[in-house]
């Protein structure tokens, strides 16, 4: 099922939650036992038939131990009521991506009562990928796995407009540098490298202020500014008082420096609007001067 009543009559809810609590975690373990157990896993670990007629399921035992040297913070057995970190999750869901399969059922072997197997790489692939999706999707997580299996973080809508289709141009090597670092490091799951791409795009906004000739950087800030609007315009003014309230932010908080009298940012929200907030000012002067954006 891709949908449910609620999501067609109310529309989805937006996914923005960026940790898998209990009873996600409870839903995931089921895919994965399951696959466990109906060998969807044999594809790369596969159970031999004491016959030597072939595959006829999942090794257990080798998944857990290749998942363990894979993954070495996971802990084994899985239990439905520890909920491992959730980056630590998301490693699990990529190497039980690396190893599903549609199981094929062969001959069937009497003696053992079981049938011999053989494996649809896609069609496995396709059918965990977009079980793990629906689970994340109605549980609002910001995450989702690719068409090959991989995890990756989900904007906010407002950012990924903002960014999918950015190109810088800027006529500077550095700043366009920092504008695509930025731009890529603010897609990763893991806060550190959020917090970084939010440093580098304060950074490369400091740097946009000296693109325009002159040695002075407030005369040179105004007249990257005027050639965004006219000088004296309503428009042109709240510009300016965007820049100095910006600039006031990166001095405030700690994003650029690390001073004692900074405040540090206590969420991934607040990450997440400063981001979205300082790209939009930096597009629209790198647009409004010819810079690309």
């Amino acid at each position: 099922m891709s949908t449910y009543f609620t999501d067609r009559e109310y529309g989805t809810r937006p996914q923005t939650i960026d940790v898998i609590d209990e009873r996600l975690w409870a839903g995931l373990y089921s895919l994965i036992q399951t696959g466990i157990g109906n060998g969807s896993f044999g594809l790369r670990f596969p159970k031999q038939c004491p016959d030597g007629n072939g595959p006829c399921g999942c090794d257990e035992q080798a998944f857990h131990q290749v998942l363990s040297a894979e993954v070495p913070w996971i802990e084994w057995p899985l239990s439905p009521n520890e909920v491992p970190d959730t980056p630590v999750i998301f490693d699990l869901l990529e190497f039980c991506a690396s190893a599903v399969g549609e199981p094929i059922q062969g001959a069937y072997h009497s003696y053992y009562r079981h049938h011999h197997l053989s494996w649809d790489r896609d069609a496995g692939l396709a059918r965990f990928v977009a079980n793990v999706n629906l689970l994340l999707r109605r549980n609002a997580v910001a995450y989702e796995l690719t068409g090959t299996g991989q995890a990756r973080r989900l904007l906010p809508q407002a950012i990924a407009n903002t960014i999918g289709w950015a190109l810088f141009h800027t006529g500077d090597a550095e700043t366009d540098r920092l504008l695509e670092a930025a731009r890529q490091r603010i897609l990763s799951p893991k806060p550190d490298d959020r917090r970084d791409a939010l440093e580098k795009l304060w950074d490369a906004f400091e740097r946009l202020k000296t693109l325009e000739p002159g040695s002075d950087k407030r005369v040179q800030a105004d007249a990257l500014l005027d050639r965004v609007a006219a000088p004296g315009s309503g428009f042109r003014q709240a510009l300016g008082r965007e820049a100095a309230e910006l600039t006031k932010i990166g001095n405030s908080f700690r994003i650029r420096h690390s001073e004692t009298t900074q405040e540090a940012l206590s969420s991934l929200d607040q990450v997440d609007y400063l981001f979205t907030r300082m790209f939009a000012f930096v597009r629209v002067i790198l647009k409004g001067t010819s810079r690309g954006g």
